[in-house]
């Protein structure tokens, strides 16, 4: 999904540029002003439209280094019985 917003933004600035509505960089630096471009636009625009996403992924991994500190306790805690 970033990669596809990456190559609109990377589309935009490329016809933006091609059309003089943006500048076009300096001897002959086009393509690289044009990925640079590109960043920068697609940037925020990540942040703000894969939102959702990031926070499911980071409940998930919340959720998964939950379930490993509870098997961790228990693994513990079963080890400290056998030694006593």
């Amino acid at each position: 999904m970033r990669l596809s917003i990456f190559v609109g933004c990377f589309v935009v600035a490329a016809v933006a540029v091609h059309f003089g509505l943006l500048p076009a960089g300096t001897n002959g630096s086009n393509p690289i002003w044009v990925i640079l471009l590109a960043l920068i636009l697609s940037a925020p625009l990540s942040y703000v439209l894969l939102r959702k996403q990031r926070d499911e992924m980071s409940e998930q991994i919340v959720a998964t280094v939950d379930r490993a500190k509870e098997r961790l306790d228990a693994n513990r805690t079963r080890e400290d019985h056998v030694t006593q």
